[in-house]
């Protein structure tokens, strides 16, 4: 039988009105039966959960899902937004496409994957140099996923106080278990560096054994994304937590050519070279990219102009260089 806090979890589902934490507790519940070996009972419970999928999507296509809001002392640690994005809004690398393409496939087929005793890929690493995707990629798993996205901040986590981030970690590793969705620990180096680095102090230390014990008692169904730009300084123990390392890199010239077709369709009369420009964009990231775009769109719409060209994207793409000397 279901046990007392997934009996909790699914009345507190069921009273927010958030069907989608209400399907995802009775996964549980049934993955929990299949576990003691009650197949047949499991079975039952995934083909009922099957037609209450069907049922709203056919029945309530837009129903807002209600965002879980952080309370308390949460409140200063966890900030929550509920992405729409979806991973055909992102311009990737063949390889790097299939990994997300794979991670969310394991999470819609998780309980399936859980009757076999085996577990989805849920903690992630994600390593690069700053613009390169790695919160939009947290994004878009929320968003694929129909999960609020929860970012840790870590200006409310970390203090001087001997044990107080600890605690305050704790906490947040408590909403993790307790209320499904995306968890981002961005910049995670300031609390992931290695042990015995020449800055290190005792606090950060007692803060680094404490995620590594958490996160290696996890047993929740959220997803938990570090990202860092800084992987080298990574203390080594803490690869081995982490199901998936997916690693962001600057665009090459072919996907810098993709990418900027992608985020210049949406306007009509476009006159440009691609591969022209593309290979004036060395060093050039995501991020930089797209702000190049949308800024390249915004001086025609200023100007009158009707067409897009070549000159109005280059102009756009060195006025983000100047700005930015290290892009």
């Amino acid at each position: 039988m279901a046990s007392a806090d997934q009996i909790k979890a699914l009345l507190r589902a069921y009273v927010a009105g958030d069907d989608p934490q209400f399907l995802t507790v009775a996964n549980q519940v049934a993955a929990r039966e299949a576990k003691f070996g009650h197949t047949r009972l499991a079975s039952d419970l995934l083909d009922l959960i099957n037609q209450a999928k069907t049922r709203s999507e056919t029945t309530t296509p837009s129903k807002p899902i209600p965002i879980a809001q952080p309370k308390g002392e949460l409140s200063g640690l966890l900030s929550v937004s509920y992405p729409k994005l979806r991973l055909s809004d992102m311009v990737l690398p063949a390889e790097m496409m299939g990994r997300m393409e794979r991670i969310i496939k394991e999470q819609r087929q998780a309980s399936h994957i859980r009757s076999y005793g085996l577990s989805p890929s849920r903690k992630m690493l994600f390593v690069g140099e700053p613009g390169t995707g790695k919160t939009l990629s947290a994004g878009v798993l929320a968003g694929e996923l129909s999960l609020p996205l929860f970012v840790v901040r870590l200006e409310g986590l970390i203090t001087r106080f001997m044990g107080e981030t600890a605690s305050k970690l704790r906490l947040v590793f408590d909403s993790i278990a307790h209320i499904r969705g995306v968890y981002l620990f961005d910049e995670f180096d300031s609390i992931g560096s290695q042990r015995g680095l020449k800055n290190d102090v005792g606090e950060i230390r007692r803060v680094l054994n404490s995620f590594l014990q958490f996160i290696e008692s996890d047993e929740s169904h959220s997803l938990i994304i570090a990202a860092t730009n800084h992987p080298a300084i990574l203390d080594r123990a803490l690869f081995r937590r982490f199901d998936d390392i997916l690693e962001f890199t600057l665009p090459d010239v072919d996907l810098t050519a993709r990418l900027l077709k992608t985020k210049l369709s949406r306007f009509p009369n476009i006159e440009i070279n691609w591969n022209d420009i593309a290979h004036k964009t060395g060093g050039m990231s995501h991020a930089e990219l797209v702000r190049a775009c949308e800024n390249a769109i915004k001086t025609v719409i200023i100007s009158d102009k009707k067409t897009l060209d070549s000159a109005d994207l280059l102009n756009a793409i060195e006025e983000r260089r100047s700005a930015h000397p290290d892009s």
